[in-house]
């Protein structure tokens, strides 16, 4: 009997965590999806799929994420962690509160979960756990300084994550979106982009659905850009 398999998708309501769910849904995944807004819930409805209204800065609610996909289906394959945005001033401007905001938003969004789901993949032999991260994660820009400061930080949880538990084969890696179409569009922005327009949400999706299949199996603790050639240089 075929084993159903199963992703849970955070902050997954609109944007590139919506269009991750229905990407890994049409590739059979059944999905969880945790959102604060409630879109969640209607796309995991639509989706036939599990969903919480809920923060992934609150452990009670990824643990309901979780517990409840659990008790649903019996395992966690994918854990994919979006984020939502993180405060955004001069860099000397922000404040101790904005920083541990933006530690929140951009590092503890995925190290919260990833405890939680990690005992599911060791006791079933694997799983696959993908973090949206940013292309300014190497190279910052001041327009995303708190973004740019903890995504670095999540690059290097990710190879210490990868030293500790490539071994129970619980692979993790970072998808690097550039100027993607959930955005508001600026002609000064595209014209940064080696390709000439912004990327698509379906593009990051699709990504995101290569490194949890078979295909991406041998791919672990990357941080892969996905921006149009954006930062081709740095």
């Amino acid at each position: 009997m075929a084993v159903e398999k199963v992703a849970l998708i955070t902050a997954g309501g609109s944007g590139m965590g919506a269009a991750a769910a229905r990407k890994l849904a049409a590739d059979g995944y059944k999905v969880g999806i945790l959102s604060s807004s409630g879109k969640g819930e209607a796309l995991a409805a639509e989706l036939g799929g599990l969903g919480v209204t809920g923060s992934n800065q609150s452990v009670e609610d990824l643990c309901r994420l979780v517990d409840q996909a659990v008790a649903r289906w019996g395992r966690v394959d994918v854990l994919v962690n979006s984020a939502g945005h993180g405060p955004r001033a001069p860099v000397l401007e922000l404040t101790d509160e904005q920083w541990h905001v933006g530690m929140d938003v951009y590092l503890l969004n995925v190290i919260r979960p990833t405890r939680l789901v990690v005992p599911h993949m060791q006791k079933q032999g694997g799983g696959s756990i993908i973090n949206i991260s940013t292309a300014w994660a190497f190279e910052p820009s001041a327009m995303f300084p708190t973004s740019a400061v903890f995504r670095a930080g999540l690059a290097a949880f990710t190879k210490l994550f990868t030293d500790s538990y490539a071994k129970d084969n619980i692979r993790m890696n970072n998808v690097l979106p550039g100027w993607i179409d959930s955005l508001p569009a600026t002609e000064e922005r595209r014209q940064t982009v080696p390709l000439g327009r912004y990327g698509k949400s379906a593009e990051i999706a699709a990504t995101i659905a290569f490194l949890a299949s078979e295909g991406g199996a041998y791919i672990t603790g990357q941080n892969l850009r996905v921006d149009g050639g954006l930062t081709r240089s740095l």
